[in-house]
Order: C-alpha cells, then sequence, then structure tokens
C-alpha cells in the first residue's frame, strides 16, 4: 500500500507519483471496482439507493480520483514515461466504465430503486441522480443486445485512444517547433517578450532570441512584430500543427476522420440518426437544428458589425501601415494598431498594472465579498514548484459554534511551460460528497491557464504581468472553480458541475469574466509593476470603449467554430469532406476567408479531444444566461451583498442537482433572453 495512486483518502501525492505506479494502481482500483460490480447486482444487496451507493459508488470514486490525478499528470507534466503509462491504461479505465454503464443488472437494479416504495420519499437531487442515471444507462448501450453492445464497448475503446493521439499530436506539435532570430527581427515586440525570448535562447545555448507556438511567446508577435515575413512564418506553423504538412507522424487527418465515423457509429447504434442528436440529449438544447437556427440567427445579427469592422481594418492597414492586402497574419497586427491609434489604448501599456500577485488578490477578495466565504493559502503536493494551494473556508456562526469551515480546495498553476498543454481548464481532483460511512469530502478543483511566468533579468525577478485578455480567462476559469467547489449539494452525482448540462456548464465561468471590466474591481486588481499605482481612470475609460473593438468580427468566428462543430456530427459521411465542409461554414457565416493552407481543424482540441464533440456552441448557448445573469448587477451594483448571495445559492450551490433553466429562474425570476448579451457586445 504504498503506491500513492491507491491512497485516495486525502489530497493526491503529486510529488510522489511515479509513472511506474499506474498500472500497479489502478490494476488493484480496477479490480475493486469489478468487484463491487458483481457485489451490487447479485441478490446479496438490496435495491436500495445508500447500499448500492456505499459499495459501488465508493469503488468507483475512488478509480475515478486515482485516474483524475493520472490524466492531469499528463495534462500539465507530460513525460514519455509518463504518457506511455497513460496510454497503457486509458484502454482498461475505459473497458471498465462502458461496461459500468452498459451492465443490464445495474441497470434494472436502478429501475427497482426507481420503481420502489421508497422513491417518492428521496431527496431532489437523488432523484436526479436516478433520471440521470436511468439515460445515461440508455445513452451507454444498457438496451443494447449481442453483436451491437460488443460493437458499442469497441468503439468506446477506440474513440478514448483516438482522442489520446490527437491530443499527443498537437502537445508535440507545439512543444517542437522553434525558431531563433536576430534582435531586428523583432523589432515592435514588447520588450518583456523579448527578454523572455532571449532567455529561453540562452537555456537552449544559443545565439539570438527563441521563438515557439506557446502562446506566451507567439501572440507578442503576431500582435506587435513588425516583421512581416516573420509573422507569417509563425502564423504558418501555427496553423499547419498536426497537419499533413507537417511531420507524417503528428498528422491528425486520419485520426480525426476515424473519430467522426466512430462517433456517427455510435449514434446509430443508439437509434439516433447522427452524432449530434446523440450529443444533445442531456444538454438544454432540444435538437441539432434548435441549434443551427441560435447559431445563424447570431450571425445574421452580427454579420453587419462584423463588416463594418472588416471594411474599418482594410481600409486602416492600406492607408497607416502600407498592406494593400490584408493577410491572415496581418489581422492581429493590423487591429492591434488600430486599437491603439482609435482608443489610445495599448495592451501593453494596461499590461503593467496587471502583476499576477495583485490580480490574485483581487480577485479572491471579489469572491469573499460576493460569496460570503474566505480564500487562505494552504498546504499539499504539487506537481510544479510555481504551483500553488488554496483552501476556501465559511465562517461558521449559530448552535454549532464559531470559527470555521472548510467548503473547498483548489491548486492553481498559472504558468505556460514544455511538457504542459497548451489553453486554460478546470478540472476536479474530487467532489463534494456526503460518503456512506458519514464523513463529509469537500471538493477539490485543478484550475490551470498557460500565461508568462516570472522574468528574470540581471539577477533580478519582477512578478508575472498579465494580459487583460489573461485577467478574464483567469475569472472565467475560477467561475468553473466556484461552481465545482461552493455547491452544497451533497450527493456526487449532482454537486458541483456534475449533472450540469453541458450547453450551461459555462454560465459562471463566462459570468465572472465581466467582474474584469468594472471599475469597482479593477481599483482592486491593478497596481503598476514599477510604482505600484492603481490604473488610471483615463486608461480605464480607454479600455472601456474599446471592450466591444470587433465584437461583430469576433462574434463571426465563434459562430463558425460552433456551426462547424455541429455539421461536423450532424452530417453523415462529413468524415470525407471535413476540408470542404469547413469552406462551406467559412462563406455562409464568416467575412474573413482564412488562406488554404490552414489547417486549423487539426489542433481543434476543444470537439476533437476536449468534450465538446457536437457542444462547441455551448459558449455562446451559456453566454446568453450569462450575461442575462450579469445584468442583475448592473441593475443593484456590483458588489451588492444579496445578488452575490442569490446567485450563489441559485447557481453555485444548487450545481447539477436540477435543471440548469430552473436555477436560472431561481435567479433571475424569468427565462434568459437574448437582449443582454447583443447589448453588452454592442450589437443592439
Amino acid at each position: 500500500m504504498t503506491n500513492p495512486l491507491l491512497q485516495t483518502h486525502d489530497l493526491p501525492a503529486f510529488a510522489h507519483i511515479a509513472p511506474a505506479d499506474v498500472t500497479p494502481a489502478i490494476g488493484v482500483l480496477l479490480r475493486d471496482a469489478e468487484a463491487a460490480l458483481e457485489r451490487v447486482t447479485s441478490d446479496a444487496v438490496p435495491a436500495d439507493y445508500d447500499a448500492l451507493s456505499a459499495i459501488l459508488d465508493v469503488a468507483t470514486e475512488r478509480l475515478g480520483r486515482a485516474w483524475s490525478a493520472v490524466s492531469h499528470l499528463n495534462a500539465v507534466a507530460d513525460t514519455p514515461e509518463l504518457r506511455a503509462a497513460y496510454t497503457e491504461n486509458l484502454p482498461r479505465v475505459t473497458a471498465f466504465h462502458t461496461r459500468l454503464g452498459a451492465d443490464e443488472r445495474l441497470y434494472a437494479k436502478y429501475k427497482a430503486v426507481l420503481a420502489s416504495p421508497q422513491a417518492a420519499a428521496l431527496s431532489a437531487p437523488r432523484r436526479q441522480v436516478l433520471a440521470h442515471a436511468m439515460r445515461d444507462f440508455v445513452l451507454s448501450g444498457a438496451e443494447l443486445q449481442g453483436e451491437a453492445k460488443a460493437r458499442f464497448a469497441a468503439i468506446q475503446e477506440q474513440l478514448a485512444a483516438l482522442s489520446q493521439q490527437y491530443s499527443e499530436h498537437v502537445l508535440d506539435a507545439t512543444d517542437g517547433y522553434a525558431c531563433y532570430v536576430s534582435d531586428q527581427d523583432l523589432a515592435g515586440v514588447p520588450a518583456d517578450a523579448r527578454q523572455a525570448a532571449r532567455a529561453a535562447a540562452i537555456a537552449d545555448g544559443r545565439e539570438g532570441y527563441k521563438l515557439t507556438l506557446h502562446y506566451p511567446s507567439y501572440l507578442p508577435v503576431i500582435q506587435y512584430g513588425e516583421n512581416r515575413a516573420l509573422r507569417e512564418r509563425l502564423y504558418t506553423a501555427n496553423v499547419t500543427r498536426a497537419s499533413e504538412i507537417g511531420p507524417p507522424a503528428l498528422d491528425n487527418t486520419q485520426v480525426m476522420r476515424d473519430l467522426l465515423t466512430l462517433r456517427q457509429e455510435e449514434a446509430r447504434l443508439l437509434g439516433y440518426a447522427n452524432f449530434a442528436e446523440l450529443s444533445v440529449v442531456p444538454k438544454m438544447a432540444e435538437s441539432p437544428a434548435q441549434v443551427m437556427s441560435f447559431l445563424r440567427d447570431l450571425a445574421a445579427r452580427a454579420r453587419p458589425y462584423a463588416e463594418r469592422d472588416l471594411a474599418e481594418l482594410r481600409d486602416f492597414a492600406r492607408s497607416e501601415l502600407g498592406l494593400p492586402e490584408l493577410e491572415a497574419w496581418d489581422l492581429a497586427f493590423a487591429s492591434e494598431h488600430l486599437k491603439q491609434q482609435r482608443y489610445a489604448f495599448n495592451n501593453q501599456e494596461v499590461k503593467q498594472y496587471f502583476t499576477e500577485p495583485k490580480v490574485l488578490d483581487g480577485l479572491f477578495r471579489i469572491v469573499e465579498t460576493l460569496f460570503e466565504v474566505e480564500i487562505r493559502e494552504d498546504r499539499a503536493e504539487v506537481w510544479h514548484p510555481s504551483v500553488r494551494f488554496f483552501r476556501i473556508e465559511r465562517r461558521r456562526t449559530g448552535a454549532a459554534g464559531s470559527g470555521h469551515e472548510l467548503v473547498g480546495q483548489f491548486y492553481l498553476d498559472l504558468h505556460a511551460r514544455p511538457g504542459k498543454r497548451s489553453g486554460a481548464w478546470m478540472d476536479e481532483v474530487r467532489g463534494r460528497w456526503a460518503r456512506p460511512d458519514g464523513t463529509l469530502q469537500t471538493p477539490v478543483a485543478n484550475l490551470v491557464c498557460n500565461f508568462t511566468p516570472p522574468l528574470s533579468v540581471d539577477g533580478v525577478t519582477r512578478p508575472a504581468l498579465l494580459t487583460h485578455d489573461d485577467v478574464t480567462t483567469l475569472f472565467h476559469e475560477f467561475g468553473h472553480g466556484l461552481h465545482h467547489m461552493l455547491t452544497q449539494v451533497n450527493d456526487i452525482g449532482v454537486a458541483g458541475i456534475s449533472g450540469v448540462e453541458w450547453d450551461a456548464v459555462e454560465l459562471p465561468s463566462q459570468f465572472m469574466e465581466n467582474f474584469a471590466w468594472e471599475w469597482e474591481v479593477l481599483q482592486r486588481l491593478t497596481a503598476h509593476v514599477e510604482s505600484g499605482a492603481p490604473l488610471p481612470r483615463a486608461l480605464y475609460e480607454r479600455m472601456l470603449a474599446a471592450r466591444n473593438f470587433q465584437s461583430g468580427l469576433q462574434t463571426v468566428r465563434q459562430v463558425e467554430y460552433a456551426l462547424l462543430d455541429m455539421r461536423l456530427h450532424a452530417e453523415p459521411g462529413s468524415e470525407a469532406r471535413i476540408q470542404a465542409l469547413i469552406d462551406e461554414v467559412r462563406h455562409e457565416v464568416n467575412i474573413i476567408q482564412a488562406p488554404p493552407f490552414n489547417r486549423f481543424q487539426h489542433a481543434f482540441s476543444h470537439i476533437f479531444a476536449g468534450g465538446y464533440a457536437a457542444g462547441y456552441y455551448s459558449y455562446k448557448w451559456a453566454e446568453v444566461l450569462s450575461a442575462d445573469a450579469w445584468s442583475a448587477f448592473e441593475e443593484n451594483g456590483v458588489f451588492d451583498a444579496a445578488t452575490g448571495r442569490g446567485f450563489r445559492e441559485a447557481i453555485l450551490e444548487a450545481g447539477g442537482s436540477r435543471p440548469a433553466l430552473e436555477s436560472f429562474k431561481a435567479f433571475r425570476g424569468r427565462e434568459p433572453t437574448i437582449d443582454a448579451l447583443l447589448r453588452q457586445q454592442g450589437m443592439a
């Protein structure tokens, strides 16, 4: 029992988990889970909610926590040995969960629980757990027979392996690219980005400056670099990652085709015409047709604004930058210069006020004020020296006595580095659960971003500086974390984000982004890296004026991605015409056509490896909910305690214990409308 992955009674021993631990631990936990499944499906265990949970949920939750730790390390601290261990065990874990979800005996047992006289006395969250279980058994193939059932199980293993392969290709293609340039090549690039590039070259024992496709390196060059040929070089490398244009071993072309083919086969086995129909079953949206109608309506509303945005950008690039033809690698560069000219607003100027320590402190104070909790630094084993650990507590008063009770904890991993997956995300270490042994398990989350790390110059380390986009990203992921950690639901299947419809799960995260635009908030978040002065009001006003800069273009781009995702999964045969379908969608909704060599889909991890298949629309769908929810704070005040309490109780604490629409209506007193979103984005 010295294997750290078997010590699941406490926090993961991240610093001690070795690749060699994975296979033995997963073997033990799978055997325990298999034994639990056999026991609860026998006549020895009654069809009783608590009896089933005490045996099966305990075993599967223990397996899930260990595998979650392995998966997390695979995403943030990738090594060849860990990857091999993860890849070896992924089919075993997938196969067990597939068998579990499709077990006819267990399905029958849950049906008996639901049909028993005691079912009427179950709490609302438990009834929701059972309703989800009934739905998920069907979607997991429990009603399939014979060859169909075996084929369904085989598809699940293949899909898991292909998604992992896709993700590895993207990571390796990103990590595998670097170019070394001279000082002259970096004209216009901000000083901190140049210093980081020089430090990276020195670390490699090279002259000049090292550029990579990690965003803290890539974005400043694309946005500010005056060397057009270098912008084209980096852009091309970025949009051809993991495609046939790069190393054949990392090409995702066939992986995408196979994923789409298998998803369509899975849907047909379950009686659906296509995977998009299957995907929306557990979501708020009623059908793929409803989703595509929503997206096309949004595109039509945004198009006039997008056309105006593009016309202005082209005129500016031609007259001010000497660019008669605006190419894809010019867009960010020209947009940044136009924004600077129009609003006297420079992202780099603003960045000097967002030091990481000040932003974190300000964010924590906001959460403490609105949601009546306290955030404190805590101690735990971590996977990298830069990772920090915190606890969230609530002050306890009343008959139980005074003091603080633990609400949740979280790991914070903010900085980009090799071996770490790009992007930003929240995932769970464990969920809230009133365990069958009578103890209360509090939730723990991982919050992961990829910001520029602190930089040492001449032996002096200064705090990391965040762009305003970084700040909104941090608030976004913290919103997911709050949804997971502040829940007061004690049934693990619907606590926190568990059981929340996928197209509503972005509500708290997108809601939290709004705080990063409020003057009252920014006064608490900002301190100039050298002078310590807060963000000046005049600079804030310019920043706010620029908030909806090119919102039309941004909206149609997001609709393009979402509509592409739905069509890829709604149209059988799409795997044979991925590029043609992309071209059709671009011509339908977007007004900027990407160059022919653009292969963004080869690194579109959200839909091919990240759980958003036929679900990318969720960002825009939930944005309607979040903008409408935020309007309550606009009406009552950003720091209004009653409104904050209402949001916490109706949305965050309720988790997945009821339909998301019910939670929204409990907070707003009505159904959501799109008006607040259009107004917020300057398209009303």
